[in-house]
């Protein structure tokens, strides 16, 4: 019985250290509100490369591919939807009339559809899908003999 009255005092003795170390983690409760904000950054355009080497175009001959990629400079990812092509202007030439101009040329399908996100970084991503050509015309293009025409890209 002994043995039993110990274990009593024991686990009595016990249990009242447990409820006095619980009372020195008691809290008082409140409430409270704050504020705070966060801010957006911006981003910076994109440089959209032609990596496509065009040479040789002659009237009448087949269309040509063009294609790139982007130099995205941003910290992170930019979407891009598509790069257009249009036609600038031509220079060079063997000169004489009529002039070389981006009429003697014709470009297909200028929007090249990319929908991707372009990773940050030198030469990323890729886009494709227009053409060029020059037209075989009626008339003398001895001008645009040696010529470069000039193209400038865009995207949304």
């Amino acid at each position: 019985m002994f043995g039993k009255l110990n274990r009593k005092a024991v686990v009595t003795a016990g249990a009242v250290l447990l409820i006095a170390a619980g009372g020195a983690y008691a809290y008082w409760t409140t409430t409270g509100s704050g504020t705070g904000s966060a801010t957006n950054g911006t981003s910076v355009g994109i440089t959209i490369n032609q990596t496509s080497t065009i040479t040789g175009l002659y009237p009448g001959g087949p269309a040509v591919a063009l294609s790139g990629n982007f130099d995205n400079t941003n910290s992170g990812a930019v979407y891009v939807g598509t790069v257009t092509a249009t036609l600038v202007d031509v220079t060079g030439g063997s000169g004489g009339t009529p002039a070389c101009t981006t009429a003697d040329y014709t470009l297909a399908s200028p929007a090249a559809t990319v929908n991707a996100d372009i990773a940050s970084g030198t030469g990323v991503g890729a886009w494709s899908g227009p053409t060029i050509q020059l037209k075989n015309l009626a008339t003398n293009q001895d001008a645009c003999k040696n010529a470069t025409v000039n193209l400038a890209y865009t995207s949304n």
